[in-house]
């Protein structure tokens, strides 16, 4: 199996539904709180994809 690196718009975007899930366990915000679980997972399965997939 040969991974490949993200792009870079791939890693960003992974990166920053990490940081609002993080934000949202930290900080008490209704729509991003209620979701922090889930946007740390899709941040996760984006960055998987995006070594797996060639191009994304």
């Amino acid at each position: 199996m040969k991974l490949n690196a993200p792009k870079n718009l791939t890693w960003l975007i992974a990166v920053i539904l990490g940081i609002l899930g993080l934000i949202g366990v930290v900080v008490a915000i209704p729509v991003i709180s209620a979701y922090a679980f889930w946007l740390v997972f899709v941040g996760f399965v984006l960055l998987a994809l995006g070594s797996f997939v060639k191009g994304l």
